[in-house]
């Protein structure tokens, strides 16, 4: 055999490095364009929100360095996690292998466009890639600038977000009119209600979806607790109950990607193994699903 072979199958046996393939994470296309993006992002909500605390700033430069064209998700609603996230990413270099996203949230039109070229500022950005109308805050004024941003270049996505079914006839309105990139909705093993007519509108339309509250703020962590994963889920590829529930939502076909958020490096890392490998296919979805509901 060839030493040079040799020697790097010893690697591999030994751990030290793993083939490239097995370190693909998975991606998915926007509809309205193509461009790939891979399906596990980072939301900055709570966890970004740290201020100028070096040492609370330091896990979060390990979180970040994880990614690579990932979406990082944030708001002017988080506190000062636009501004952490902003620096970090400027201090890593890292702006050109991000999908950087934020949002609009606040009323009328003059205040909508000084609060995005502040979150520019933080941000750090001179193009965003997508910006977002938060809640669907002022909506209609709000995506009249967006359309003129996008034609300008200034943003490369539109979207609208929102995160409690109550909201979801007035997303659906504002779907149909085609004028959006992205929605971002909450998707979860626990908060299924999307799948109805959201989702399915989505695909419709063409729409990226982003799943927000993955782990419903922690509630499916909660109802495993002290519980096993099923035998079969190592068939699925998965290691652990966070994988599990992101594997599930990443697999439906109109969902582009989630963004579970942390600050912790080992978090982030188990997370993203959710992206690699094979996605549950229907059959699994529904295995997964009801083997959930029983641990309920």
């Amino acid at each position: 055999m060839d030493p040079r072979r040799r020697a790097l199958l010893a690697v591999l046996a030994a751990g030290a490095l793993r083939p490239a393939f097995a370190q693909e994470l998975m991606s998915k296309k926007i509809p309205s364009t193509g461009e790939a993006l891979p399906v596990i992002g980072v939301g900055t909500w709570q966890t970004f929100d740290v201020g100028a605390d070096p040492a609370a700033r330091a896990p979060l430069r390990e979180v970040l360095k994880l990614l690579n064209r990932n979406m990082v998700d944030s708001s002017p609603m988080y506190g000062s996690s636009e501004s952490v996230a902003g620096d970090l990413i400027v201090e890593l270099g890292l702006r050109d292998k991000l999908f950087i996203a934020t949002k609009v949230w606040t009323s009328g039109r003059e205040a909508g466009m000084r609060q995005m070229e502040t979150s520019f500022k933080r941000l750090r950005v001179e193009r965003m890639d997508l910006m977002q109308v938060h809640n669907l805050v002022d909506v209609a004024t709000h995506t009249k600038t967006l359309m003129d941003w996008k034609a300008r270049k200034r943003v490369r996505y539109t979207g609208i977000t929102h995160y409690t079914s109550s909201a979801y006839a007035e997303v659906e309105r504002a779907l149909k009119s085609g004028q959006y990139d992205f929605l971002q909705i909450n998707y979860s093993l626990g908060e299924r209600e999307s799948e109805q007519r959201l989702l399915p509108l989505a695909k419709e339309k063409n729409i990226a979806v982003i799943a927000n509250r993955p782990f419903a703020e922690g509630a499916l962590f909660r109802q495993v607790k002290g519980k096993s994963l099923p035998p079969w889920a190592k068939e699925l590829g998965i290691e652990s109950w966070a994988q599990y529930f992101l594997k599930w939502i990443v697999s439906h076909p109109a969902v582009t990607c989630t963004i579970p958020g942390t600050g912790n490096p080992k978090h982030m890392q188990d997370n993203l193994a959710a992206g690699r490998g094979a996605l549950p296919d229907e059959g699994a979805r529904k295995r997964m699903a009801e083997f959930f509901d029983r641990l309920g």
